[in-house]
Parts: C-alpha cells; structure tokens; sequence
C-alpha cells in the first residue's frame, strides 16, 4: 500500500527546503517496498506581491524591522540549513519574487512526472543561487534544466493553466487550517507543521499505516 504524502510549501520558504531534506531523510529509512507519493501543493506568503517581485532587503526590513534583524534570523536559518547538507546564501538573493509562476510549473512538473526535481530545482536556484525566478525567463531555464519540457512551461506560462489548481490546493489548505509552511498530510488524515525532525515523520507514518510499517534494517 503507497503512503500519500502532500506538502503544502511555498519556494521562497527556507523551512520548506529544511523540511523536504528532512522528510527525504524518513522516506529514504523505509523498507524498499513501500511506495511513496510525494505531491507539493502550492501556498503563497505572499499574495498580493509584485508581479516582478521586490528587493529583497525592503521586504524583509518591513517584514522583521531591521535589516539586522533579518540577518540574524537568516543566520540561525544557515546553520540549520548546513546540518542538512543545504548551503542557505541568503546574501546572493537581491529579489523576493512572486512564486504564482513558480507554483504553476510545479502544477505543471506533477503531470510530467517530475515534480520533485522541479521543486528541488527552484529551491537550490532561488536560496543557494541567488537566482530571481520571478524573471520569466530565469524561471523557465532553471525548470527546463530539471527535466520539465520547456515549450509547455512556455505556454503554461502564456496561459492561465495551473490557477485553477492553485485555488483547489488553497481550499484544502483552508479546510486543515493552515497557517503556515511547511506543512505535510500524510494519507489524508495524518498532518504535522514546520519541518520536523526525521523520526518525527516516522512516526507519524506509523500511525498513518498502522502495522503494515517496516523500516530498512
């Protein structure tokens, strides 16, 4: 029997990337047997942002107070990240994007079966990379690169494919009460916020499964 595993995350959320390593960490311990189903759904911090997004120092002077602040804050996020083989350069990225775009081709990457390395993709390119994929055309390489087909990015992108899907996924993020990302549904009936440690998830996948749980010895 597959475990289903939805993540509800938005790509410029540090904690997001923290919490797929560690889930990636949980899954990779599971016996060979049991299939897993990652699917990433789509949540906006920032919805009424910019089309072409912002600099990213106003944002997060407005959103923490202080330029010093927010150093401080992504300094912690840093020495997290580090502990889990991610290398946060949070100096390189002078954009907060807008990530509807980002969120469409992630719709898109789930029907092309490659949705993971889309979203692995995203990640590295706007947090290690400092890449601002609110520029349509840097959005498109980076996706591209992952393996999604380029000339469907294109006209997803030209269209208004993907935000219907993206109203739904809000609608389930509702109806669990999400307040914030990273958050993960394990079967429909198990569900955990932030980016829990690996045994975390092992847990919860035990109770998700039942008795039908085995790990890799």
């Amino acid at each position: 029997m597959a475990l289903h595993i939805d993540v509800i995350s938005d790509v410029i959320c540090p904690w997001c990337y923290i919490g797929k390593r560690r889930l990636e960490k949980a899954v990779a311990t599971l016996d060979r047997q049991r299939e897993v189903r990652v699917r990433w759904l789509p949540f906006q911090l920032n919805p009424t942002m910019a089309k072409d997004g912002i600099s990213c120092r106003d944002y997060r002077i407005k959103k923490f107070g202080s330029w010093k602040r927010s150093q401080e804050l992504d300094a912690k996020v840093v020495a997290v990240g580090e502990e889990e083989g991610i290398h946060f350069a949070f100096d390189r990225i002078e954009r907060t994007p807008n990530t509807l775009d980002p969120h469409r081709l992630i719709w898109l990457a789930d029907k092309q079966g490659v949705q993971d390395a889309v979203v692995e993709a995203l990640f590295r390119a706007y947090f290690t990379e400092g890449q601002d994929i609110s520029n349509r055309q840097a959005l498109i390489d980076v996706v591209a690169e992952a393996g999604l087909d380029r000339h469907q990015a294109e006209a997803v992108l030209e269209s208004d494919d993907g935000q219907e899907a993206i109203k739904e996924a809000g609608e389930q993020a509702r109806r669990f009460r999400v307040g914030g990302v990273p958050f993960f549904i394990i079967d429909d009936k198990i569900t955990m916020s932030g980016a829990p440690p690996p045994e975390s998830f092992l847990e919860a996948f035990r109770q998700a499964v039942g008795g039908d749980f085995h790990q890799m010895t």
